[in-house]
């Protein structure tokens, strides 16, 4: 195994007993339909344990997210990631999947601002082209327009509008009656 791939899988002594160890990493699945349900609930249920046993590990954290957003639980893989970056800010795989889970969820600026982070950490050329090559891809989202809207206007101002208009039609049918 290459040094990448060594980088991204949980140490053996925190795995939890009933885990086997496949030839596989464990972290990069692209398709959801490629693993059976039954065994991405073992592993998470695995990862969990493990998990349980050294809560300060950030990689296994990071599994774990991967692996609940490969069950479509975003939930639960937000709430890892989320914890593998506190625990481990430093960690480039956490920061770099985080961020990934906020582009998939098209929250275009904060993971923007996350992959930026992950480029900062990037300790070789294959951590350097994955990062720019999804930073690439936001910035291509955001100049096509395909992003979700921030609200972070009030909307006190436009809903009294409305309802003093609507109050005005009340009164100018019941006039008019």
């Amino acid at each position: 195994m290459s040094t990448e791939s060594m980088a991204i899988q949980p140490r053996r002594e925190t795995l939890a007993s009933g885990f086997r160890p496949s030839r596989w990493p464990a972290l990069p699945w692209k398709d959801p339909h490629a693993v059976a349900p039954e065994d991405l609930a073992e592993f998470i249920a695995s990862v969990t344990q493990a998990y349980a046993k050294d809560p300060e590990n950030a990689d296994l954290l990071t599994c774990l997210g991967i692996a609940h957003a490969m069950n479509f639980d975003v939930y639960r893989s937000w709430d890892a990631l989320e914890e593998a970056c506190r625990i481990a800010p430093q960690n480039f795989f956490a920061r770099y999947k985080y961020s990934e889970l906020l582009f998939r969820l098209k929250v275009v600026e904060r993971a923007e601002e996350e992959t930026a982070a992950a480029l900062d950490l990037a300790g070789n050329n294959w951590e350097l082209s994955m990062a720019r090559r999804q930073l690439s891809e936001i910035r291509k989202l955001r100049r096509l327009g395909l992003t979700r809207p921030n609200w972070t206007k009030s909307l006190r101002r436009p809903a009294l509008s409305f309802l003093l208009l609507l109050l005005g039609f009340s009164c100018v049918y019941l006039l008019w009656k």
